[in-house]
This record gives C-alpha cells, sequence and structure tokens, in this order.
C-alpha cells in the first residue's frame, strides 16, 4: 500500500472519544438498552456508579467502528467477528481512548488479509473498560485514498 504504513504484527491504530449525557441516552433508546443506568440520572446516581455509565451496546460499536473507519479508507474492510469483555464502567461524561493493534494476519483464499486484532477501550485513568478481539478480512485497494 503505497504511501500508508505496512500493515504488519504489532500495526496500532486508535482514537479518541468523549462521552456526554445526551449521546449516551440517544444510543442506549436506538439499540432498545432500557437499563435506567444509562437513562435515568437520579436512579443512576444513587447505585454504586454515582451517575450515568455508558451501555455496553455503545463501547462495542465504538471499537467495531473504529476499525471499519481507520481501514476502508484503504481498501474493502469486513468485520467477520468481535468479541468484548466488559472490565468495568465508564461514566456518561468520560473522555476514553479506543486502540487496536494488529496480533496476527493470515492471507484469504479468495484475496485480501484476515487481521486478528486485539482491542481495547481505556479510560481518563488509562485503565482498560473493555477489552476485545476481532477479525476482519481487508483488501487493501490497488489505488488507496
Amino acid at each position: 500500500m503505497a504511501g500508508s504504513p505496512a500493515i504488519d504484527v504489532g500495526y496500532r491504530f486508535s482514537r479518541s472519544h468523549t462521552f456526554d449525557e445526551q449521546q449516551v441516552k440517544a444510543f442506549a433508546l436506538a439499540a432498545g438498552d432500557g437499563n435506567p443506568l444509562h437513562h435515568d440520572a437520579a436512579y443512576a446516581a444513587s447505585t454504586r456508579f454515582g451517575g450515568l455509565i455508558v451501555s455496553g451496546t455503545h463501547t462495542a460499536s465504538l471499537l467495531m467502528g473504529l476499525t471499519a473507519s481507520h481501514f476502508a479508507p484503504r481498501g474493502c474492510v469486513l468485520g467477520m467477528n468481535f468479541s468484548v469483555d466488559l472490565l468495568g464502567p465508564v461514566m456518561a461524561t468520560e473522555k476514553v481512548l479506543l486502540e487496536w493493534v494488529v496480533a496476527s494476519h493470515s492471507f484469504h483464499l479468495n484475496g485480501g488479509l484476515i487481521l486478528e486484532l486485539e482491542g481495547a477501550l481505556k479510560g481518563s485513568d488509562d485503565r482498560v473498560r473493555v477489552a476485545a478481539h476481532g477479525r476482519v478480512l481487508f483488501t487493501p485497494s490497488k489505488h488507496p485514498q
């Protein structure tokens, strides 16, 4: 891929994201997640979390979306498999870091690369709140953007 870093074991990509209460409530509603920990500030404040927390579907979607956003300008990318471990809460107004690293890759029979990815969402305290594993099929463009 001319002009792009080689996608090899150890290749990393990341971005930050800042949540806000309106976004957290809207995403949970759109995902069909009626848990009051994502919608009811008074209720959430009375729990061990002390405030609204982000839905697990929201954090997982951001991690998965980062793989598509990162690779799509370089070629065709298709998610094959993703799994997440929700290790700790993410507060509804927290700034987080989303990151992935290529753990391994292999050639696909019909062309392209199967990339095995290890990911994490880290909270503002740098602790991993969501650990993830992903597998994508990436076919580099002959003319990357």
